[in-house]
């Protein structure tokens, strides 16, 4: 039985576990990882020390990113994307690559309580293993413009609740 590539987002508030999820996603066989963070801060290390230098230079790795994206699932490989599909802007450049690929996909919507969100936050700011330590202020400013996915989206909608996140 052949496998069919599978185009995996995430959708969660900081901390919610997207990261941890979309590791566990690609431990699939044939299926490629792609985390926003480690691209930011990889090209971007001494520019990203603010929300909007992050708004600047996740604009710039977009088009780029959803190019290359789409050449990997045309190939036959899955991809998880460790982007937050958190707006509707954001979900709009993500629905454009896997209609432009006609590829499979699945919107993983990780519905965790802001307070545990905040305490997971505290603990990973504390650790240092993030490549960014976002403050309860920017968890909020951030926070504000989420947006929840809804099926009028037309995305089939995965909800991991914090039992299963």
């Amino acid at each position: 039985m052949e496998n069919k590539p599978v185009l995996h987002l995430v959708c969660g508030k900081i901390a919610s576990g997207k990261s941890t999820l979309a590791q566990k996603l690609a431990a699939q066989p044939g299926t490629i990882l792609f985390s926003e963070d480690q691209w930011l801060s990889g090209l971007y290390p001494e520019e990203m020390k603010s929300v909007q230098d992050y708004v600047k230079y996740s604009a710039r790795l977009r088009p780029l990113i959803g190019q290359h994206i789409q050449s990997l699932l045309q190939q036959g490989l899955s991809v998880v994307m460790d982007f937050p599909a958190n707006t509707l802007e954001f979900r709009l450049w993500m629905r454009g690559i896997f209609e432009n690929t006609g590829i499979a996909h699945e919107l993983h919507f990780l519905d965790v309580p802001d307070t545990l969100c905040k305490d997971r936050l505290h603990r990973r700011n504390k650790d240092g293993h993030h490549a960014f330590a976002p403050s309860e202020a920017d968890f909020d400013l951030i926070s504000s413009y989420f947006v929840p996915p809804t099926p009028k989206e037309g995305f089939n909608i995965i909800v991991h609740t914090q039992e299963t996140s």
